[in-house]
């Protein structure tokens, strides 16, 4: 009984990692689609929410597929999107190693989980270089060095990961997610909000948002020492650096 609590206990974290390696390779997609959101208010560019959702949920289901089962001719390369490209650099391997770990024995999941990050990590960098040239003879080309690192973290990763199969380890510590997802949710909100609100307001409520992120967070001093960040921000980015970005917001200045 006691082999059969622990098997299944083995079994849901497993499963629990497998999701977490899922939702890691879906990660960009998420990240465009929640981004593109903020387009229907009219801050930033780029695709809208359908539009995105559309064309990775072709690339996923059916055009990188094609393309890794050969239904593409000579010139298939150069005649896959960027969606495609995404789903086979980045999307597919993670999703093969969440479908692994569902069959394996995790003795460190530190180190197993660490070394799945890092694979993640490489394999965006190789998938964000794939429109670079390459080697081209001896000369180096602008894609080499991004695609020789990401290739040495991914050998290096799956080692790391391979580790956390074979050797007994520590288990995942605790971790708080509060801190990350306010600074997260701060640079998202600065990024989709400069154009219509303004340097000043933007930088001033990202702060803010910023300091959310923990309990010890005093709101007096936050002001404060927002209200002098947001000084220097005014007079670094537009008159030391010179970077034309907007001060007031939009409806002031119109």
């Amino acid at each position: 009984m006691a082999d059969t609590m622990g098997h299944s206990a083995t079994a849901t974290r497993n499963t629990s990692v497998a999701i977490g390696i899922v939702l890691l390779a879906l990660a960009p997609q998420i990240f465009e689609f929640i981004w593109s959101i903020g387009t229907i208010f009219g801050w930033g560019g780029g695709r809208g929410p359908a539009t995105v959702l559309i064309s990775h949920a072709t690339a996923l289901l059916a055009g990188a597929p094609a393309a890794a089962f050969g239904a593409f001719g000579a010139d298939a390369k150069k005649a896959l999107s960027s969606d495609v490209l995404l789903a086979l650099i980045y999307s597919y391997p993670l999703f093969a190693v969440a479908i692994l770990t569902l069959f394996m024995i995790i003795r460190a999941p530190q180190d197993y989980i660490g070394g799945i990050v890092l694979m993640a990590v490489a394999l965006f960098a190789l998938w964000a270089s794939s429109d670079l040239h390459g080697m081209q003879g001896f000369k180096f080309g602008a894609g080499t060095a991004p695609r020789m690192f990401g290739g040495l973290l991914v050998a290096l990763a799956a080692a790391i990961a391979l580790t956390g199969l074979l050797n007994e380890g520590a288990g995942l510590s605790h971790y708080s997610w509060r801190g990350p997802l306010f600074v997260m949710a701060a640079i998202v909100f600065f990024a989709l909000a400069i154009r219509p609100l303004g340097l000043i307001v933007c930088a001033f409520a990202s702060f803010l948002i910023a300091a959310t992120g923990s309990h010890e967070t005093r709101w007096i001093e936050a002001v404060i020492v927002g209200a002098c960040l947001t000084l220097g921000c005014a007079l670094l980015f537009p008159y030391v650096l010179g970077l034309p970005m907007p001060m007031f917001p939009r409806f002031l200045v119109q």
